[in-house]
């Protein structure tokens, strides 16, 4: 026994060639770069390379000695790091604009109802990523970096690497970022039809030992950082089973008759 749609469908007549795809997709990724490269152009000339890797090391900086700086191992480290992280930037800062057109690009060939899924997942886990990038920036540097400057003997003096600390602080943001997206990952696998809401509501307490772990392995060895990012995974996954009840309820396909 088979089952149809109530009206026409919503897609017919839409469909396009390859060729058209794939020139609508180049036109959508030139559109995406020229976008990073405006910004990166607006952030060159202000607040420029070095300004920006001021503010990112500003954590870091406030908690060393008085007068104490960071350091250069490397030759062109001076001019290549705070280029990435002027990159880097850009990229953020026109992600709104790359997220745009990959929903452009995809949209004309899904259903109302997959639409009213799709656009909100992506710009709440936009969303959540920049806030999980933002707790990490002004709150959990702030007492990561106090923490590991209180056990440093007298004898030694503090003076971290502009490479080592680029990648400890991409580290940090992306763990920082990926765990923001908790409730995403919650929202799709329920609305897929994985697991249950009744399911996820079981696992709660294995989510919170698993929060833990994972915290412990990600961050620093200090109290306080693994706290940072154990409890809002925590909070975060209740915010994801109440998420899920209304996408489902939202974002059901058109019912069927025989």
């Amino acid at each position: 026994m088979s089952s149809k749609q109530t009206g026409p469908d919503e897609l017919e007549g839409t469909e396009q060639p390859f060729v058209s795809h794939l020139i609508e997709l180049r036109d959508r990724l030139i559109r995406s770069l020229i976008a990073v490269g405006v910004c990166f152009a607006v952030l060159a000339i202000w607040p420029g390379p070095a300004g920006l890797y001021d503010l990112l090391a500003a954590p870091l900086v406030a908690s060393l000695p008085a007068g104490a700086k960071l350091i250069a191992t490397n030759v062109i480290s001076p001019f290549l790091v705070p280029l990435k992280i002027t990159l880097m930037a850009a990229f953020l800062l026109a992600l709104p604009v790359v997220l745009y057109q990959v929903w452009a690009f995809v949209a004309p060939g899904l259903y109302t109802h997959e639409k009213k899924l799709v656009l909100p997942l992506v710009i709440s886990s936009t969303v959540l990523f920049f806030v999980g990038v933002a707790f990490c920036y002004f709150f959990v540097f702030q007492k990561v970096f106090a923490f590991i400057q209180s056990f440093a003997p007298k004898s030694i003096t503090a003076a971290p690497d502009i490479e080592a600390y680029l990648s400890f602080v991409l580290t940090m943001f992306i763990a920082f970022g990926a765990a923001f997206e908790v409730p995403i990952v919650v929202v799709v696998l329920a609305r897929i039809g994985l697991v249950s809401i009744e399911k996820l509501k079981e696992f709660r307490a294995y989510f919170i030992v698993l929060a833990f772990i994972v915290a412990a392995v990600i961050t620093p060895p200090d109290v306080v950082s693994q706290l940072s990012l154990a409890i809002p995974m925590c909070l975060l996954y209740e915010v994801g089973i109440l998420a899920a009840g209304l996408f489902i309820r939202h974002t059901q396909a058109p019912e069927t008759t025989d």
